[in-house]
């Protein structure tokens, strides 16, 4: 199995690289102002089948349903309210950008006391509050959880998290937020990674697009558009046009490795200077078997241990010392370590020393 993977691994990365594809703009930056609003709020669930938080460690979900009932008509103070049915829940959604009153949006509900899962209860009418304490949209509506939860006396089983779960159009669009769009005269493009090179390019192919002056550089991860400059009338029409240039992305060379499943990601970028390589593995085994030596029958004399030790030293010689020359290519590493056969978290070791001893040229990120 080791065989064939590493065997695959070669292919994909000694195969002849091509240059990088074009992307367009609009999966490089994000447009300033065009974003979603996070909203939080907090509500309760009813309907579950005796998996309800336990009142006693969550005092406040007795609270918030006798209000509940109260704001309805229904007096409950005084009596012994206890239900095992209902759960206090936190309830946040992400409002889109130019979202309208009316419209719909997808709700995650997570359990806030000790429920034990939330599977067929329905969330009642929730406000959902933005940063600045204002309602922007209501949710409510049945839940869908991913999880599983069963238990008996002395067991219980769990798969998934049946604590946690989502409502698909869930809350409804209550307020909007203000953003006067069509009276912005320029705007600002954010890259999601900044580059200096990423970013001229940018700013190249919109000013080739539509008249030098139009776009401008202002460091490594904001491009300011000037909409009048344009001559397409309204900032929608820009960046209906904007978006869908393409341009070719700069990508920083970048080794990650992720400890715990033994992956590993390189770039085409990556590059190691010249340096030596040797992997093996020591073996010392250390054996006693003492030898007890008595002494004649009817002498003086006393019974002495012999010590007697036996040490084995064994070296895997089937990996050696390699050797890599100066501006190394990716496929040349990868193809000079399989010839070594090396495993996949050897050589997350091996890369960790070659970074350290400052022979390799890139951004070395470990999960």
């Amino acid at each position: 199995m080791r065989t064939i993977l590493w065997a695959v691994v070669l292919c994909l990365f000694t195969a002849p690289y091509a240059s990088a594809d074009p992307i367009r703009i609009k999966d490089l930056v994000e447009f300033d102002g065009v974003r979603a609003n996070d909203l939080v709020g907090y509500g309760l669930v009813v309907g579950l089948n005796g998996t309800g938080d336990g009142l006693r460690n969550s005092p406040f979900t007795e609270e918030m349903m006798a209000n509940l009932l109260e704001r309805l008509g229904v007096n409950v103070t005084g009596e012994d309210f206890r239900p095992k049915n209902v759960a206090a829940v936190f309830v946040t959604a992400a409002l889109p950008p130019f979202a309208r009153a009316g419209s719909q949006i997808d709700v995650t509900v997570s359990a806030m006391g000790d429920a034990k899962s939330l599977l067929g209860g329905t969330l009642v009418m929730t406000p959902l509050n933005g940063a600045d304490g204002q309602i922007y949209a209501v949710a409510q509506g049945a839940i869908i959880a991913g999880g599983i939860s069963a238990e008996g006396d002395a067991a219980r089983v769990v798969q998934g998290v049946p604590t946690s779960g989502v409502i698909p159009s869930g809350a409804r669009v209550e307020r909007e937020v203000e953003f006067d769009f069509a009276g912005l005269r320029s705007l600002r493009l954010a890259l999601r990674e900044p580059d200096f090179t990423t970013a001229a390019r940018i700013e190249a192919a919109i000013n080739a697009q539509f008249g030098r002056g139009s776009a401008l550089m202002q460091d490594a991860g904001t491009v300011t558009l000037d909409i009048g400059a344009t001559r397409l009338g309204s900032p929608a029409r820009a960046l209906s046009v904007v978006e869908n240039i393409l341009v070719e992305p700069e990508r920083r060379a970048r080794v990650v490795v992720d400890q715990r499943s033994g992956t590993i990601v390189m770039g085409e970028d990556v590059r190691i200077s010249r340096v030596a390589v040797a992997q093996g593995n020591l073996t010392l085994r250390i054996e006693e078997a003492p030898i007890v030596v008595q002494p004649n029958p009817f002498t003086e004399g006393e019974t002495i241990v012999v010590p007697r030790s036996s040490v084995d030293l064994q070296t895997d010689q089937g990996k050696g010392l390699a050797e890599v020359s100066g501006g190394t290519s990716l496929s040349e590493v990868v193809a000079g370590l399989n010839a070594l056969g090396v495993a996949p978290n050897d050589m997350i070791d091996i890369l960790k020393s070659i970074n350290a001893a400052g022979a390799l040229h890139a951004e070395f990120v470990v999960n």
